[in-house]
């Protein structure tokens, strides 16, 4: 990966130019490369075929922007951004499906499975699942109405995987601030990372029980709460299916990318505690909440910043790794 030192320096320059310091890192370029320039010559498809399958899988189920989004993050916060958490349990095998904030709760991996089995049949064994996840939470964004980035490529896909890893580190639905902060920096990634990658839930739903305690209309957190909205989520919450009744993570413009998740926050409409402790629990996450929802260009550049960082947390490059075949097994 380091004959893409000239994306690097780019990459580097860019910085400079633009003043944000919580990019990319220097380190960070002589691993993966910038964009699918890298892959141009040998899979010009590539990108192509990826955002066709996106773009197909969104138009028949909004929704599925927001899983796909939320495959990226589950896959980098355990053990960085590996496609770990594609792999399938076997006999002898325990992959991160199962753990509790992915079992019946992570969705499109059938997508995945489209893609990769395309890039197979035209680029076999060249763009890896860790790629593709990168790539696909980008595209989601983007047809739902969001910015776009150019994605870092070269990640190899990992061996392994760690359900105990996937249980510890990706932060819950009932988290506190500090605990927020404590799971984004224990994989290298700030306060401010925190709050803007929040902002992914503008998109999306979550079911009944990883709100309940919003239901009470303040918890342990002593979290601000609008007593309508509050009303409207016992009342979807209190059926016989309530186990897996599900709330949009954004009212108003619920499959739409925008800021209105930080403009629902200042209103007590954050569907989860996690959601709502960014206004109630700490005053440095309350002022970064207010800065997006007055402006949604400086959210998406955030957004758009911390993404670039959580997509190389930890990556596996060259002999580190391998290029599955199969996203669910390795080879």
């Amino acid at each position: 990966m380091a004959t893409y030192l000239g994306f690097c320096v780019l990459v580097i320059m860019l910085q400079l130019a633009t003043a944000f310091p919580n990019t990319l890192n220097e380190s960070a370029c002589a691993e993966i490369s910038v964009g699918f320039g890298i892959y141009q010559d040998i899979c010009p498809e590539a990108e192509p075929i990826i955002f066709s399958w996106v773009q197909k899988a969104v138009a028949e189920d909004p929704r599925m922007a927001a899983s796909l989004l939320r495959l990226h993050f589950h896959d980098c916060f355990v053990n960085g951004c590996d496609a770990s958490v594609l792999l399938d349990d076997t006999q002898n095998f325990v992959g991160e499906k199962t753990a509790a904030p992915n079992l019946n709760s992570l969705r499109g991996f059938e997508v995945i499975d489209s893609i990769k089995s395309e890039l197979e049949s035209v680029c076999p064994q060249t763009i890896s699942c860790a790629d593709i996840l990168a790539t696909v939470a980008r595209d989601s964004v983007v047809l739902s109405g969001g910015p776009t980035w150019e994605i870092q490529m070269g990640r190899r896909d990992s061996l392994s995987a760690s359900k105990e890893a996937a249980n510890n580190d990706i932060p819950g639905p009932n988290s506190t601030v500090a605990t927020l902060v404590a799971k984004f920096e224990n994989v290298g990634l700030a306060l401010n990372d925190m709050v803007a990658l929040s902002g992914a839930h503008t998109i999306g739903k979550a079911r009944c029980p990883t709100f309940s305690a919003r239901l009470q209309g303040a918890d342990q957190n002593g979290l601000d709460s609008n007593l309508d909205f509050v009303a409207s989520l016992q009342q979807l919450c209190s059926g016989s299916d309530s186990s897996t009744a599900a709330a949009h993570l954004d009212l108003v413009t619920p499959a739409t990318f925008d800021n209105q998740y930080y403009v629902n926050l200042l209103s007590g409409e954050g569907l989860l505690p996690s959601d709502q402790v960014l206004v109630s629990g700490d005053e440095q996450t309350r002022e970064i909440v207010e800065t997006y929802a007055e402006d949604p260009f400086v959210f998406f550049e955030d957004f758009k910043i911390s993404m670039l960082k959580m997509g190389d947390l930890r990556v596996l490059t060259e002999s580190n790794g391998e290029i599955r075949k199969n996203c669910r097994a390795i080879n």
